[in-house]
């Protein structure tokens, strides 16, 4: 039987809205496994669409950011058993001392203090996973953190997977779905979904697909705003249709119903390992191009084919040339590779698991 807790999650949402949909599931989960969650967030606007049912969840809150140094508001909180501060963010001062001065007046122990971090394959990630760190400076001197690591190997914090995942997936209707969203599509024709930044070899792609019978589904936000320029320069555009925003549930029968989905991130990366589907993965791009070796490291992982890294290296814009064809034997073997690891992945414990475990 597990024990019930009290978590704070807090996030700050940078861009995108990638670090919210990650602590979304992760919020998700937690309800699915019976406990209660504080989401503390600095825009919570994406959740209108995200998760439209957020506000009247039973055992959620979901509050400002900003109310995290309100000493008026902090005082009638209940103190959680858990915080987890998402991505590196910095949990506000005023929140920690306020807990930090109850829990020595009380003669509580300090939570489990979780920083939970991006995810990885590279090999230094089951080394630092759950490694504690303490607190050196500030009202919470003499505590401690630890580092949890998502990650694709034992030995690390698992993926976010909810336990009804699969029987979801097996009860999807993808036909259905694809009549609905691109009813002309030829027999012969892919379904191509397109969640991405900006990338380098996105005008190879629009021009490849003129000529095929195959249907580009464009997500909102950045995908449009990126593919919108280009078409205005092409003659002749290939077939696609823009996508309205979604909610998560939205987003995963998308990914189950595509031949091909380009994804970008974290969430979207794992929601596509987990639709088993062939994917081309568009890693959040940084300045120092840190992020080179991070693709690398995964594309280690997943043992990719030649066809498959060349594909995502050159989407990257790590290096220059073309955008393979798309050849229904290409496809074949980037289809083999993805529901291999997905199998692969599907025997190891999950993270919310992994997390409600730590704690006992």
């Amino acid at each position: 039987m597990k024990t019930h807790r009290l978590w704070d999650i807090f996030c700050t949402v940078i861009d995108n809205h990638g670090d919210l949909g990650v602590c979304w599931r992760l919020t998700r989960q937690l309800l699915a496994h019976g406990q209660s969650v504080r989401l503390w967030v600095d825009d919570a606007s994406a959740l209108n669409w995200m998760a439209p049912e957020a506000h009247a969840l039973p055992d959620l809150q979901v509050l400002p950011w900003a109310d995290a140094s309100q000493n008026e508001a902090l005082t009638h909180l209940k103190p959680a058993e858990v915080w987890i501060e998402a991505f590196g963010c910095t949990l506000p001062e005023a929140f920690v001392a306020h807990f930090v001065e109850r829990a020595v007046a009380t003669r509580q122990q300090q939570p489990a203090w979780i920083n939970l971090e991006y995810l990885s394959a590279e090999d230094w990630v089951p080394r630092m996973h759950c490694l504690p760190s303490p607190v050196m400076s500030g009202p919470a001197k003499g505590w401690t953190k630890t580092f949890f690591y998502p990650g694709f190997t034992e030995g690390t914090g698992g993926l976010l997977r909810e336990t009804d995942l699969l029987q979801r997936q097996q009860r999807f209707d993808r036909a259905a779905w694809r009549q609905q969203h691109a009813p002309g599509l030829a027999p012969d024709g892919l379904l191509i979904s397109l969640f991405c930044y900006e990338p380098a070899a996105l005008p190879q792609l629009l021009s490849q697909l003129v000529s095929t019978p195959h249907h580009l589904l464009v997500t909102p936000g950045r995908p449009l705003a990126a593919v919108q320029p280009t078409l205005a320069s092409m003659p002749v555009h290939p077939s696609w249709s823009a996508l309205p925003y979604t909610d998560q549930n939205g987003f995963d029968e998308m990914l189950w119903a595509c031949d091909l989905n380009f994804v970008r991130g974290e969430d979207s990366l794992v929601r596509a390992l987990w639709a088993g589907q062939p994917f081309i993965w568009h890693i959040y791009p940084q300045d120092d191009n840190a992020h080179h070796a991070k693709l690398e490291a995964f594309l280690d992982w997943m043992q990719a084919p030649e066809s498959l890294r060349k594909a995502h290296r050159v989407w990257n814009g790590v290096e220059a040339g073309e955008w393979p064809a798309l050849k229904a034997e290409t496809l074949h073997i980037w289809n083999q590779n993805t529901q291999t690891k997905r199998h692969q992945l599907s025997g190891q414990t999950d993270l919310v698991t992994q997390l409600i475990k730590f704690m006992g």
